[in-house]
């Protein structure tokens, strides 16, 4: 099975067998690929489609094989068009849109409390509140090409809610200018406004993911999760309630066996053996 050209090895679904519009597979380096597979809407985030990504990082943070989750898409050209904007201009009743709304807060959450690394693997176009959710990851891979942005200004919408990212990562005019303006940008743009880590070519988007991905999943489990909860509980708090937190947090850190088998390799000059304890 492939994902914008990512071949998956020995993978297995663990997703309910009802879900259309996720796919859901564990390689054998225990990488979880979650991939947005709804083309027909060019995997716009409607309802559906978040209830099956909730429970698709769900899956992953509860299982214990999974290391890192790889993001991506089935389309060709888009990764996400973002919100549904039939629904938004539908005639369900007022109250049954608001609370739909706690979806995406829901799943920005998700992915910054899972525990375990998220990569986007931009293979096409991010836009709207798909833009928010390639921000709300940890790595962002883009193949040359794609573009990304928040157009929603263009039809009588506003990013509302995913200015809460931008903000968090990108700078205040330039972040005006996206929101305000609806022009996207490119991913060389986005290379230089320091929001994609790594710009590749089409032939090599899938190896370079891939290439990532396990690398990734070869750190400490166990380390990875306390940095990347640190890092949650912290990057938002005064600098000094920053540090007292991050104290204890690696005062942790060195009660683990990790930590002790870590440094014993690397002394060694052979791979670490993580007992994830």
């Amino acid at each position: 099975m492939t994902t914008n050209g990512i071949r998956l090895a020995a993978a297995r679904t663990t997703m309910p067998a009802t879900t259309s519009r996720v796919r859901y597979e564990i390689d054998d380096q225990g990488v979880a690929w979650l991939t947005l597979d709804h083309p027909d809407s060019r995997n716009a985030l409607g309802d559906a489609m978040l209830d099956e990504l909730l429970v698709g990082f769900a899956a992953a943070r509860a299982g214990d094989a999974v290391r890192v989750v790889v993001l991506g898409s089935s389309h060709e050209r888009v990764f996400s068009a973002g919100g549904d904007l039939k629904a938004f201009a539908g005639d369900v009743p007022t109250i049954e849109k608001y609370a739909g709304l706690e979806r995406f807060p829901q799943l920005y959450l998700a992915i910054a409390e899972l525990g375990k690394p998220v990569i986007c693997a931009a293979g096409g176009d991010v836009l709207a509140g798909a833009f928010g959710l390639a921000l709300a990851c940890d790595l962002v891979i883009a193949r040359e090409g794609v573009r990304f942005g928040c157009p929603e200004i263009n039809v009588g919408v506003f990013p509302f809610m995913i200015s809460a990212l931008i903000y968090r990562n990108v700078d205040r005019m330039k972040a005006n200018e996206l929101m305000m303006l609806g022009d996207p940008i490119t991913a060389t743009e986005a290379h230089r406004l320091n929001i994609v880590n790594a710009v590749v070519p089409g032939e090599e988007f899938a190896e370079t993911v891939r290439s990532w991905a396990h690398r990734l999943a070869a750190k400490s489990p166990l380390l990875m999760r306390l940095g990347k909860d640190a890092i949650a509980a912290t990057r938002d708090l005064p600098l000094r309630e920053a540090l007292d937190g991050l104290r204890s947090q690696l005062a942790l850190a060195f009660t683990t066996e990790d930590i002790k088998e870590g440094v014993a390799a690397f002394r060694e000059k052979r791979d670490p053996v993580w007992r994830m304890r």
